[in-house]
C-alpha cells in the first residue's frame, strides 16, 4: 500500500519549522504513519529528533494505487490532508534563517503580497505573450540587437492580437562592469520600443548563464566579477561527486555567506531589482505587468542536474546530484550528525549513477533501490529542502522589493517529465523535486509560492505522452496534471510555457487544452479559472512563416476568446487577419532573415 507523506496544514507552521544551518525544514513522516512503508519510515522515525511545534491535527491518507497522480483526472478524485514535521538542526557561527523567516512571516501579515491576477472565472481568456530572443541586447555594446528586426517584429505581434512579450534582463549584461554598477541603457531603449507598440513586459531577473541548456542560442556569462570570485573559490560553483563545476548559477549552498565582494548572493540578487525597480518605476504596473524571478539554471527553481553543455548529459539521461562543494557537503554533515548519523554527511548516494543511466542502470534508483530506504529518505528530504530555503530566500527579496509596485511576481518550475512512470522519477530527484510513486513533490514548492502570492510558471504545457519515446517513461501530461493540482490546493494561479519551439496545430491544441484543465471529479463542485497567462517560445523567423504565423494567430485567437480544444471554428476570421497583416509579417521575417 503506497503511503503518501503529510505535509503543513498551514503556512505558518512550515516557517516556524526551519533549521538554523542553511534555512532548510526537513519533512519527516506522521507518527500516526511510522510503521508504514516496508518499515523504512518506522526505522527512519526512531532517529528524527521531535519538533515541539508538532502540529496535533495532522492526518494522513493512504492510496492503494501506485500511479495515484493518473486518479485525479479519473472519477475518484480524493482530497489530501498535509502536515509536516522537521528535524532542527544548527551550526555555530551559520547564518540563521530562522530569524530571517519569522521576520518575513511578520512582514508578510503586515504586508500582504498583491493578488497576482483578479478573478477571471472559468470561461476568461488567457493571454499570450512571445518570448524574445535570448541576445534581444546585444552583451558587448548594451544596445538592442537587429532594432529594425525588433521594430516590426512587434508591430506584426501586436496586429496578431499578443498581449506582450517576455525578455530576459541579464545580470550578466546589466552588472558586468562591476559590483553595484547597473548599466541598464540597452533595456531601457527595448522597453520603450515594447511600450510604444501598445504591449505589455515580463522581465525574468535572470541570474542565470545563457548557454548549455536546450535552446540556448548564445552565450551570456555571469557578470565578469561574479565569474573571478568563482575562480578564487570554485566551490561557489554547483559541483558534482566527479568534481565537475557548473558555472550557470551560483551554488544555493553560499546563499548568506559574503563571498561576492562582501555581498551574499541573495543580496546581490535583491540589489539588482531594487535597482531595476527604481529605475523603471514609472513603467512598473503600466507597461511592465510581471516580474519573473531567476532561482536557477534556465531560470527555474531546480539544481543543474541535466547539463548539456559538451555533451555532459543526453536525453533522457537520469541526471546528477549536485551536492559536493564545501557549503553544500557542510550543511549535509550538520544535518547527518543532528540525527546521530555521522556516516550518512560524507557526500551524497555513491550508487545513484551518472548523467546518461536509467533508472535501472543504479541500485540508488532501481524500482526499490536506495531512495526509499531510510537513507535516501533523509537524504532527498535534505536536499530538495535546501532547495525550497532557497526559493524562499529569493521570493522573500523579491517580495520586498516589489511590494506595492503593480507588478505580479512569478517563478518557473522545470517540466521534467522522463522517467516520470519510474516508482522514483529520478530525473526529478536530481534537479531537486522530491517527487515519487509515493510521495507529492509539488505541494510543498506550491505552498511555497502561495505563502509570497507568487505564479507558478510551469513549462512543456505543449506536449503529448505519445509523441515521447516510449521506453523512456515520458508522462508530460500526467505530469502537468499534478502540478496544476497541488497549484490549486495551495492557492496558487499558474501560468505555462512551451519547453520546446513548436508552430504546428497539435501544439496548439494541447496548450490550449492544458491551460483549461478542468478535474472532473472535484468533490467540491469547484470550477476552476484557467492558466492566468501562457508565453510562447520564441520569437524567430521561423514563427512569421507562412502557415506557421496562420496557426498561430487563430491560436492568439481562441486562447483570448476562452475557446476549449474543441472551438476552432473561426479560421476563417484568423485567415483575413493573416491576410491584412500579412505585409508586417514579410517584414518581419525578412527583417530577422
Amino acid at each position: 500500500m503506497a503511503l503518501l507523506p503529510t505535509m503543513p496544514s498551514s503556512p505558518s507552521q512550515t516557517d516556524r519549522l526551519s533549521s538554523s544551518f542553511g534555512g532548510v525544514a526537513l519533512p519527516r513522516p506522521c507518527a500516526s504513519n511510522r510503521s508504514s512503508h516496508n518499515g523504512h519510515l518506522r526505522v527512519y522515525a526512531q532517529f528524527l529528533p521531535s519538533s515541539p511545534m508538532e502540529s496535533s491535527a495532522s492526518t494522513g491518507s493512504q492510496f492503494g494505487c501506485d500511479d495515484w497522480w493518473r486518479q485525479q483526472s479519473g472519477s475518484q478524485a480524493q482530497s489530501l490532508a498535509f502536515a509536516c514535521r522537521a528535524f532542527p538542526f544548527s551550526s555555530p557561527g551559520s547564518p540563521s534563517l530562522f530569524e530571517e523567516r519569522e521576520a518575513s512571516v511578520t512582514q508578510q501579515r503586515e504586508h500582504p503580497a498583491c493578488v497576482s491576477r483578479p478573478n477571471r472565472g472559468p470561461s476568461g481568456g488567457v493571454p499570450v505573450y512571445v518570448m524574445l530572443p535570448l541576445d534581444s541586447i546585444n552583451p558587448s555594446n548594451n544596445t538592442v540587437h537587429r532594432r529594425k528586426a525588433m521594430e516590426a517584429s512587434l508591430l506584426a505581434l501586436k496586429s496578431a492580437g499578443v498581449e506582450g512579450v517576455m525578455m530576459d534582463v541579464w545580470w550578466g549584461i546589466v552588472e558586468r562592469d562591476g559590483p553595484g554598477r547597473y548599466n541598464w541603457s540597452g533595456y531601457k531603449e527595448l522597453i520603450d520600443m515594447v511600450k510604444k507598440h501598445g504591449l505589455k513586459v515580463q522581465a525574468v531577473m535572470s541570474f542565470h548563464q545563457c548557454g548549455g541548456n536546450v535552446g540556448d542560442s548564445c552565450f551570456i556569462p555571469l557578470p565578469r566579477w561574479a565569474v573571478e570570485e568563482i575562480d578564487r573559490d570554485p566551490d561557489l560553483a554547483y559541483t558534482d561527486k566527479n568534481g565537475r563545476r557548473n558555472y550557470e548559477y551560483l551554488s544555493l549552498g553560499c546563499d548568506t555567506m559574503p563571498v561576492l565582494k562582501g555581498r551574499s548572493p541573495v543580496q546581490v540578487y535583491a540589489d539588482y531589482m531594487r535597482s531595476f525597480r527604481d529605475t523603471f518605476r514609472n513603467y512598473l504596473g503600466d507597461c511592465i505587468v510581471e516580474i519573473q524571478v531567476g532561482m536557477g539554471p534556465a531560470g527555474e527553481l531546480r539544481y543543474p542536474s541535466y547539463p548539456e553543455s559538451n555533451g555532459t548529459w543526453r536525453f533522457p539521461g537520469i541526471g546528477e546530484f549536485q551536492c559536493y562543494d564545501k557549503y553544500m557537503l557542510s550543511s549535509l554533515k550538520a544535518a547527518a550528525t543532528a540525527i546521530g548519523k555521522p556516516e550518512w554527511g560524507l557526500g551524497g548516494p555513491r550508487d545513484a549513477g551518472c548523467y546518461n543511466n536509467w533508472p535501472e542502470d543504479s541500485d540508488f534508483f532501481r524500482r526499490d533501490g536506495g531512495w526509499s530506504s531510510p537513507y535516501g529518505e533523509f537524504f532527498l528530504h535534505w536536499y530538495s529542502g535546501l532547495l525550497l530555503a532557497h526559493g524562499e530566500r529569493i521570493l522573500t527579496s523579491a517580495e520586498g522589493v516589489f511590494r506595492h509596485t503593480g507588478v505580479k511576481l512569478s517563478g518557473k518550475v522545470a517540466g521534467i517529465h522522463w522517467h516520470y512512470g519510474s516508482r522514483s522519477h529520478p530525473a526529478e530527484l536530481t534537479a531537486g523535486y522530491y517527487n515519487t510513486r509515493l510521495r507529492d513533490g509539488y505541494h510543498p514548492i506550491a505552498a511555497m509560492f502561495g505563502r509570497h502570492g507568487v505564479v507558478l510558471n510551469f513549462t512543456c504545457i505543449e506536449m503529448k505522452d505519445y509523441e515521447q519515446p516510449a521506453e523512456a517513461r515520458c508522462s508530460p501530461e500526467n505530469l502537468i496534471k499534478q502540478v496544476v493540482l497541488a497549484a490549486r490546493k495551495a492557492g496558487v494561479s499558474v501560468a505555462g510555457e512551451n519547453a520546446l519551439p513548436r508552430y504546428d496545430e497539435g501544439a496548439h491544441k494541447q496548450v490550449v487544452r492544458n491551460s483549461r484543465l478542468t478535474f472532473q471529479d472535484d468533490p467540491h463542485g469547484v470550477v476552476y479559472e484557467p492558466m492566468c497567462a501562457f508565453t510562447f517560445l520564441r520569437m524567430n523567423q521561423t514563427l512569421f512563416q507562412g502557415d506557421n504565423w496562420r496557426l498561430f494567430v487563430s491560436f492568439v485567437r481562441q486562447m483570448a476568446a476562452g475557446k476549449t480544444h474543441n472551438e476552432w471554428e473561426e479560421e476563417h476570421r484568423a485567415s483575413e487577419l493573416v491576410h491584412a497583416t500579412n505585409p508586417l509579417v514579410q517584414e518581419a521575417a525578412a527583417a530577422l532573415a
